[in-house]
């Protein structure tokens, strides 16, 4: 029972797994009907399954008008689920990108900030440096806008620690994608990640259904051997019999192949005795 336990219950695990998938992915790609969108999504999940299981039982006894539905209706529905899937991880994808994108642009306007500060500091500083410009406010607007870059670098401390933890987190994409795309494509690592959304969705919808389908099929297999190995031991405890009373018939028999009646055979027991 393990051959059919296994697959089945592995089946189950990625259907589930793939359905809270897709059933968020497509929420969210209808984001307008959300409860709708995900009572809809998982009674197709579970009429899948339920389909393929019956279908592939049934195959010969429904009419092909019939069987062909379902097996187009098996098809589309996992390409839904497909879909969904695709949603679920690229919005993922998409998350990260909007907070990397909102830190990236801060440190920017920081930068630009800095780059101000600095260039109106060299401006104060020669302007101190020279007799003739020279003043008490000079030297005010100095503090201040040294005062000023400090506060920038302030700002800028946990903004560079988020940027580093960002970096960290897209790094093993990062390096995908510079296997097999080139840095200088803007849009390389967005290539890259879809690409792997995409053999995701292959081996993960699929599976689960090929797993479903070869647990019915062991099942069927282990309950036409249960069913057969009964007839089996009852044929041969038949022929057993058989050959018992052909032997003990051909030992009360005489040389004429003719049965010896029971007076001789009591005689003959007599005689061994």
């Amino acid at each position: 029972m393990i051959q059919v336990l296994l697959p089945f219950l592995t089946a189950i695990g990625l259907s589930a797994i793939a359905a809270y998938y897709s059933v968020i992915g497509l929420a969210q790609i209808f984001p307008g009907s959300y409860w709708p969108i995900i009572i809809m999504g998982s009674v197709l999940e579970a009429s899948k399954l339920v389909t393929v299981s019956w279908l592939y039982n049934n195959w010969n006894d429904t009419v092909k008008i019939m069987r062909y539905y379902f097996l187009a209706a098996i098809i589309l529905l996992m390409l839904i689920t497909s879909m969904g899937i695709f949603g679920y991880l690229s919005k993922a994808h998409l998350d990260s990108n909007i907070v990397i994108g909102a830190n990236s642009v801060q440190l920017k306007t920081l930068d630009t900030q800095e780059k101000i500060a600095k260039e109106r500091l060299n401006y104060l500083l020669q302007r101190a440096g020279d007799p003739a410009t020279a003043s008490r406010k000079i030297d005010v607007q100095i503090q201040e806008t040294q005062a000023e870059l400090r506060r920038i670098s302030n700002e800028k401390l946990p903004l560079l620690s988020e940027e580093n933890k960002l970096t960290a987190e897209i790094g093993p994409i990062k390096y995908i994608a510079e296997l097999f795309y080139s840095k200088d494509d803007p849009n390389f690592i967005d290539k890259a990640v879809r690409s792997v959304i995409l053999i995701i969705i292959i081996v993960f919808d699929p599976l689960a259904v090929l797993l479903l389908i070869a647990s019915n099929q062991t099942y069927q297999r282990l309950k036409t051997t249960v069913e057969i190995e009964p007839a089996k031991k009852a044929k041969k405890k038949k022929t057993l019999d058989n050959s018992t009373a052909n032997s003990l018939e051909s030992f009360f028999a005489d040389e004429k192949n003719e049965v010896i009646p029971k007076t001789d055979i009591t005689k003959i027991d007599g005689d061994f005795k």
